[in-house]
């Protein structure tokens, strides 16, 4: 492997001195080839964080908002100067390319070996007198993704379940974390953002830091408590971490080591073959994100994707989970942290966009079910759990330290209190066999959710009592809808998903289906908003059926989200909370169907199923979608949540934005502070 990393790298330095690539691809070489020898020469791990810091200014130039409309890195423009064919491919190895540095720091000689390789493959067929066909570079490129399928597979699942090479742990634990420079370890995109919020963390009192990592690591914890999984039977836990937090992440480590657990650090997955789809939580550490390239990219595999690809990645993931058999059985689950405050992303339309066919689109949603169900088969999900909790970061806007003790307060709100007046809502919700829901002013919201029938209302419940568990900030009953006879319009002014900010969002149900949708975000082109919606919020499936209904309880965060003027920024983690919402897709039991669920109480929530997930002894591909999106509410849209029993008596639950049945009153408080 030495001898082989040698003769690639020497072979990439010559190129800018006697290549002979034909003249209109000389400047897409040229820039690739100097990436290269910048990330290998820059980046590697003997380099400390001082001289690490122009390298990383250099080197991600192209990825940066300035940068990246006049780089080969943003398809748009690669079509413009190399060809709409070559430029969608092209643009999709450059893309590849960008997880060349952290492959550097972290020492994986082979890796980078195999991508130095394929760029001279590929430079091979334009050093010539006439250009390749569009058909050669596709079939090198596919080649590539094939043939190292099962290589990249393995590496991921191997550091997913073990750990990587050790250098995100050893940086969070053993690392200066006063002089911010220490991101620049990583092998990231570092940016004012990540060394910002590590500045203002260094500030924070101790105590408050401690705060913010027992608010996880807690509720992790606490997460198996309430569903009665057994948490001793492991020993490894999963951390998803955005750069800039490693303060609060050092005391993670140490919360979950004292509770017999050892942190799993990875860095996210940059190559095509293990992207996760657009929108979808990240796994493993990772810097900044340039949205506009990550939704660009969003589907590239279009270019390769067919059944003997999806075939290939199967098997790689059954060899890799085997292979780690022992190591699955120990993993517990992700413990996970977003960011929100960024400046929000709208795309917009380009040329020549990736779009997967129907049949293309048929094998996706076949290979998302079968990788599920390889690896619920060596990670069963009654028995691991996750927790996912959010925080600012300083892009935000206003008095930064002040948002960021707002939600710490937020994160940590005593469950107690919210027991006893969620218990209250509980109840009379479970009087009712649907509920009526209203906007209010322009909101056209006009549903009808139905509910489970209760066969021994003393001991079931419909609704979960949901507190500060796996889903932080607390605040919220929930349960999975009946789908027959579920119908209506769902509509909101606006609403943060995915990184995106979706304007005037309207979902019309039809028997608990999805019929029709639409969006404002483009006014002028109402099949963009559609597709919009598709790639976003339904994940490319059609008709997916509503998964969830909840009432969120936690009007403190809704009107400090309103106080600090940053409501439009709230990710779905806390927005949820903030009104009542609906959620697309699977229900929260989504392959835990069987497990019994109970609340403090003592109820058991009975309404764990629907119509869909019924299928999944008889039908698999028919019950699961790999998709939940909540789209909230706020409180302020809602005109009426009415709980209607079987003889036509009804309970009001919310009118007007305000709760009005009595048990929940003290909710209101927060609206007049």
């Amino acid at each position: 492997m030495e001898e082989r990393y040698l003769i690639a790298l020497e072979r990439i330095e010559s190129m800018p001195r006697d290549g002979d690539v034909l003249p209109e691809f000389r400047e897409y070489f040229d820039r690739l080839s100097g990436f290269i020898l910048k990330a290998v020469r820059g980046f590697s791990p003997e380099i400390g964080a001082k001289e690490l810091e122009r390298a990383n200014r250099e080197l991600f130039s192209d990825l940066s908002k300035e940068g990246y409309k006049n780089s080969y890195l943003d398809p748009e423009y690669a079509a413009r100067r190399l060809g709409s064919g070559f430029g969608s491919l092209l643009s999709m190895f450059y893309a590849e390319l960008m997880g060349l540095p952290g492959l550097v720091r972290e020492g994986k000689k082979e890796s980078v070996t195999i991508l130095m390789e394929t760029f001279i493959q590929l430079y091979n067929l334009f050093e010539a007198e006439e250009a390749p066909t569009e058909k050669e570079v596709r079939d090198l490129l596919y080649s590539y993704l094939y043939d190292y399928c099962g290589d990249f597979t393995a590496e991921a699942v191997f550091e997913e379940l073990n750990g990587a090479s050790g250098l995100a742990y050893d940086i969070v634990t053993k690392a200066d974390l006063s002089d911010p420079s220490y991101l620049y370890l990583f092998g990231e995109m570092i940016t004012e953002s990540e060394l910002e919020t590590s500045m203002y963390l260094s500030r924070l009192p101790e105590e408050r830091i401690k705060l913010m990592a027992s608010a996880l690591t807690e509720g992790y914890i606490r997460g198996f408590e309430v569903t009665g999984r057994d948490i001793k039977k492991k020993s490894t836990v999963g951390l998803v971490m955005p750069l800039g937090f490693e303060r609060m992440f050092r005391e993670v480590i140490k919360n979950f080591e004292a509770a017999g657990l050892k942190p799993v650090i990875r860095r996210r997955g940059t190559r095509l073959i293990e992207k996760r789809s657009y929108g979808s939580s990240r796994k493993g550490f990772f810097g900044h994100i340039n949205e506009e390239f990550e939704y660009d990219h969003r589907n590239d595999e279009a270019l390769f994707w067919g059944a003997r690809l999806k075939e290939r990645k199967l098997e790689s993931l059954r060899n890799a989970y085997e292979e780690n058999r022992e190591a699955a059985g120990r993993f517990s689950g992700t413990a996970l942290c977003e960011t929100f405050g960024e400046e929000s992303f709208s795309p917009r339309s380009k040329e020549n966009e990736l779009l997967f066919s129907d049949y293309q689109e048929k094998l996706r949603a076949e290979y998302r079910r079968e990788a599920a169900e390889i690896v619920l088969r060596f990670m069963p999900e009654e028995e691991t759990s996750f927790a996912i909790i959010a925080w600012p970061v300083p892009d935000i806007g206003g008095d930064y330290l002040e948002i960021l003790d707002e939600m710490i307060e937020i994160n940590t709100l005593p469950c107690e209190k919210y027991y006893d007046i969620q218990k209250g809502l509980t109840d009379a919700l479970d009087k009712a066999c649907y509920i009526e829901m209203k906007g209010s002013g322009e909101n056209r919201t006009d549903l009808r959710i139905m509910l489970h029938e209760l066969k021994d209302r003393a001991r079931e419940t419909n609704f979960e009592n949901c507190l500060a568990d796996v889903n932080i900030p607390l605040g919220e009953v929930f349960t999975s809808p009946v789908l027959e006879g579920t119908c209506g319009r769902l509509n909101v002014s606006s609403v943060y998903i995915g990184g995106i900010l979706f304007r005037d969002l309207t979902i019309d149900f039809e028997d608990g289906r999805v019929k029709d949708y639409c969006c404002g975000n483009f006014p002028d082109d109402r099949e963009r908003g559609r597709r919009l919606i598709e790639d976003v919020i339904f994940k490319n499936k059609k008709a997916l059926p509503m998964g969830e209904f909840a009432i969120g309880t936690n009007t403190t965060a809704y009107m400090a989200a309103k106080r600090l003027d940053i409501s439009s920024k709230l990710p779905i983690l806390i927005a949820e909370k903030t009104g009542p919402h609906i959620a697309v897709g699977d229900t929260c039991y989504s392959h835990a169907e069987e497990l019994a669920v109970f609340n403090p109480d003592g109820k058991e929530i009975t309404a764990r199923s629907n119509e869909c997930a019924d299928l999944r002894d008889t039908e698999p591909e028919k019950a699961y979608f790999d998709v939940h999106c909540d789209v909230t509410v706020p409180y302020d849209e809602v005109g009426l949540i009415r709980a209607v029993a079987e003889d036509g008596s009804f309970t009001d639950i919310i009118r007007e934005g305000r709760f009005v049945l009595p048990e929940a009153l003290e909710l209101n408080i927060p609206f007049y502070k």
